[in-house]
């Protein structure tokens, strides 16, 4: 007992100086590199947003100033005066909330199918999936247009939720993270009584919440952006979202930028609030599902 002690007593303890190691020279090139790429990414958006805050003379002005003599409202009081802003912010809003909420939906069962059921055909309509993320849209732009015209949906919000609610991509991050699951869980829940639906969705939708989140975000910033289906299905004014209407905006005969710029700082300040609420989720799950 009493060696043990003294062997004890005179094992070195290990010293914290406090002294951080000086970082390698690798990661001195890598930082800088993602720095300088995230500040060139950057500059356009801040030259819009600071921008928006200028009068016409001073948008006209060569060569151009960045900060903003006098910074003034004006620009996004007069849009919203003479720009029937709400009506498309509404319509946007109801596109994107309900085709994301439809992908998640449509997606999470495809997945479901396709990680945890053993059938025939399983990993070639896994496959066949896959393979439509490499059809571009305008491919297929005109016989989805005849399927949504003979359904009556065109120039209708239902026109532009319902077609791009499936998404390969969707289907592949929600498939690859179920398949992290333990298929004992639902073996269990089965012998405990369980039926197919709600083990998808008692535990299934519960367990994938970072990927849900993750395809969240993506549909939304693809509903929101998109512009090349609404352009086509959004024949009416009143049906018009963002992208379409600053679009139609900007085809005027006189472009009045200072405004432009003003909707274009209101268009995206909702993707960057939703990306920062839902950020940690979202790197948690690109992590989880294998999308490096």
């Amino acid at each position: 007992m009493s060696t043990a002690t003294e062997t004890a007593s005179t094992t070195p303890t290990p010293v914290r100086t406090g002294v951080r190691s000086a970082p390698s020279t690798g990661t001195i090139i890598r930082t800088t590199l993602l720095i300088t790429g995230a500040i060139i990414m950057l500059i356009p958006v801040a030259w819009a947003v600071l921008s928006s805050f200028k009068d016409t003379s001073e948008l006209a002005q060569r060569p151009p100033t960045i900060i903003p003599r006098d910074p003034t409202f004006a620009n996004y009081t007069e849009a919203l005066t003479s720009f029937n802003f709400l009506t498309y912010f509404k319509n946007s809003v109801i596109v994107t909330v309900a085709a994301t909420a439809l992908t998640l939906f449509i997606n999470s069962m495809a997945a479901f199918a396709l990680s945890k059921y053993n059938f025939r055909g399983r990993n070639a309509l896994f496959l066949l999936t896959l393979a439509t993320i490499m059809i571009p849209l305008q491919v297929i732009l005109l016989p989805v247009y005849q399927v949504v015209a003979n359904l009556g949906l065109v120039n209708s919000l239902w026109g532009l939720i319902i077609p791009p609610a499936a998404t390969p991509t969707g289907v592949f991050l929600l498939r690859q993270y179920m398949l992290t699951i333990p298929d004992d869980l639902i073996e269990a829940a089965r012998i405990d009584g369980a039926s197919e639906w709600r083990i998808f969705w008692r535990i299934m939708m519960p367990l994938c919440r970072p990927a849900l989140a993750v395809v969240a975000i993506f549909s939304i910033i693809w509903r929101w952006n998109d512009f090349l289906w609404p352009l086509i299905i959004a024949q009416d004014e009143s049906v018009y979202t963002l992208p379409v209407a600053l679009a139609r905006f900007n085809g005027q005969q006189v472009v009045p930028f200072n405004l432009v710029l003003a909707m274009s700082v209101l268009t995206i300040l909702p993707v960057v609030i939703i990306f920062l609420v839902l950020q940690r989720h979202i790197l948690t799950g690109i992590a989880q599902t294998g999308l490096k």
